[in-house]
């Protein structure tokens, strides 16, 4: 089995001992992604809206880097510090998925890292 790794600057980098992405044959699983400005390596500034947009660029520019694109994702997983917020995200997400969508996983989370309100990450097939 060989692993490429997957690596850009237009998403957050790694904070720790991870990849952002590592594609295996056409099967790519991106690492989860936070609401962090890759240029700042901070918080983007906002409401929960502008966290959750964050992340979805992050994650879009991580699928792009591999090769494809966020219509790519087989499989999303979101994890939401408060799930009152899950309502928002389907809004959002709408804008960046079209049918038909990923199949997805809702989790609440106590807390995440640098208390984002939600991290999300994905399997992608190009």
């Amino acid at each position: 089995m060989e692993k490429e790794i997957i690596r850009t600057d237009l998403a957050p980098q790694a904070i720790g001992t991870y990849s952002q992405a590592v594609k295996v044959g056409n099967t790519v699983y991106l690492s989860g992604q936070i609401p962090l400005v890759p240029e700042t390596m901070e918080m983007v500034d906002g409401d929960m809206e502008a966290q959750i947009r964050r992340v979805f660029e992050n994650l879009q520019a991580v699928a792009r880097a591999a090769g494809g694109e966020l219509r790519d994702v087989v499989k999303l997983n979101i994890f939401l510090t408060d799930l009152v917020h899950f309502p928002l995200v389907n809004s959002v997400m709408a804008e960046y998925f079209s049918q038909p969508y990923p199949a997805r996983a809702a989790i609440g989370v106590a807390q995440l890292p640098k208390d984002a309100g939600v991290e999300m990450d994905a399997v992608m097939v190009l």
